[in-house]
């Protein structure tokens, strides 16, 4: 499968492109854009429930972050459950408890109901602290799954070689194969009657009175609801506003031995770091994760994979790194996800996303949540994942900070790109924002010497790219658009490509 990165991920030899293109009906009673967790899950519980439905997916199924997750199935958010208290109340935190529940149920159903064998287990996970400062969280988020009713024990021993000063063990957790979970979905959609079109973009809706039009790439598609599952909604949106974009870096290790430790853990640095292990080809890797930062707000991209390594080889006995690859996330501004009616339209479009580092988890629940709102018009969590909720509170400190970095990447880029005299002084697999002849390019030069030269200004808010070694991608800070070297969009929230000059 393809995904949208230029290294290669562990789930990537499982799946090819559905090479299904069937001919569009007049109408649909849902149309889905996007053909990841959140978009699959969704179409199948709206197709058993009696709904027409088709999925519009701009590449193949898998394309973005569930082919770069590391499917932690894990029901202790990154937002924890203090923290939840605190914003928005005791009795909504204890709403969030049952998330996680439920997310894992819905999976666990759908792998039994369809018969999908997809390396799905149940497990305990580790949550340790390295030092005073971490101690001191995990004592909160203790106390937090205690007035929730989380269940969280403290113990004496963990399965990873790390010396910590407290830990947790936390019961029935889990973790599964991702892209062989969502293929097996997809195939049961497809034999409910629903159509899956791959390499289909959509290009932009007219949401009318009682139907949208989706503009694509392979025709005009109307739907009397749409779902974007685009892990950001495409176009110009206040959620681009609430939501800033991030990355992660993972690396699977083949260790020395038999020393894999078969349980999820998790330490409390910043960015925290992330462990589990994956039988792949009938051979056990040790994936671990971490190294967050901004999208476009690392100088070298290789160099995070470079740190993540060296850490890993710190404390375990590694072989080889046998997959490294990263993907983007959407940190939302007060810690929750936006679930639910897409701001600003009419009603009849939906969105999920601000799903943080628990999009397995988040990405499952939207199925439940969006279907009940079509189906029933309403959901128990409605309220609580709202995406036009105003906290003047919760979240305003992380929304000032966030937005005052677009600003200044905005400004930043258009006053401060490199100016160079010639696009020669580019060395071999080297690649610059540059100013030329009164004009912003993007320039990258392969090994060999061959350009590729594009124009560098992101068509969604007009923000200049920033290169990213380790991917090979062209990346935009402000609201996390993505494109190759010849400009073809990777990742929204942007529809359109940047304009590629030919040499």
């Amino acid at each position: 499968m393809n995904r949208d990165g230029a290294r290669k991920s562990i789930w990537q030899e499982e799946i090819k492109t559905f090479s299904l293109d069937p001919a569009l009906a007049k109408c649909y009673d849902v149309a889905i854009v996007g053909a990841g967790i959140t978009g699959i899950s969704t179409a199948i519980r709206l197709q058993k429930e009696g709904k027409k439905c088709i999925v519009l997916e701009a590449s193949n199924i898998g394309f973005g972050t569930t082919g770069g997750t590391t499917a932690h199935l894990n029901d202790f958010f990154d937002t924890t459950y203090a923290q939840a208290i605190k914003d928005v109340g005791l009795q909504n935190a204890k709403l969030l408890k049952y998330v996680g529940i439920e997310a894992r149920n819905i999976i666990r159903n759908n792998i039994r109901q369809f018969n999908i064998s997809c390396d799905f287990e149940s497990k305990p996970a580790y949550l340790f602290a390295l030092d005073e400062k971490q101690e001191k969280k995990l004592d909160d988020i203790l106390k937090g799954a205690s007035q929730v009713g989380h269940p969280m024990a403290q113990t004496d021993d963990i399965p990873f070689p790390f010396a910590f000063k407290k830990a947790v063990s936390i019961p029935d957790q889990g973790q599964f194969h991702p892209i062989k979970y969502i293929k097996g979905l997809a195939e049961a959609f497809i034999n409910l009657g629903g159509l899956l079109l791959e390499e289909c973009l959509c290009e932009g809706h007219d949401e009318k009175e009682d139907v949208v039009i989706l503009q694509s790439s392979k025709g005009r598609v109307s739907a009397r609801s749409v779902i974007y599952a685009t892990h950001i909604p495409p176009g110009v949106n206040i959620l681009h506003l609430m939501n800033a974009p991030y990355r992660s870096y993972a690396i699977a290790f083949r260790l020395k031995g038999d020393c894999h430790p078969m349980e999820l853990g998790y330490d409390l640095t910043e960015p925290y770091h992330y462990y589990r292990t994956q039988k792949i080809n009938g051979e056990n890797l040790f994936i671990a994760g971490g190294e967050d930062h901004k999208t476009g707000h690392a100088d070298d991209t290789g160099e995070c994979f470079s740190k993540l390594e060296n850490y890993v080889r710190e404390y375990f006995d590694v072989d080889t790194a046998v997959y490294s690859w990263s993907s983007q996330y959407y940190e939302p501004a007060d810690g929750l996800p936006y679930i639910g009616v897409l701001p600003g339209s009419k009603g009849k479009i939906y969105t999920a996303t601000g799903f943080r580092g628990n999009g397995m988890i988040f990405g499952t629940i939207t199925s439940q949540i969006l279907g009940d709102l079509i189906l029933n018009g309403s959901s128990k969590y409605k309220d609580l994942f709202d995406p036009a909720r105003i906290r003047p509170i919760a979240g305003f400190t992380n929304f000032v900070k966030e937005q005052a970095v677009v600003v200044f990447d905005f400004v930043k880029d258009k006053m401060l790109t490199e100016r160079i005299n010639s696009l020669t002084e580019l060395s071999d697999g080297e690649a610059k924002v540059v100013k030329y002849e009164g004009e912003s390019y993007a320039v990258y030069k392969e090994k060999g010497g061959k350009l590729h030269l594009i124009k560098s200004t992101c068509p969604h808010a007009k923000c200049e790219v920033r290169w990213n070694s380790a991917e090979i991608s062209w990346d935009c800070p402000c609201h996390g658009s993505r494109f190759n070297i010849n400009g073809r969009m990777l990742t929204g929230p942007t529809v359109k490509n940047l304009q590629r000059i030919e040499l």
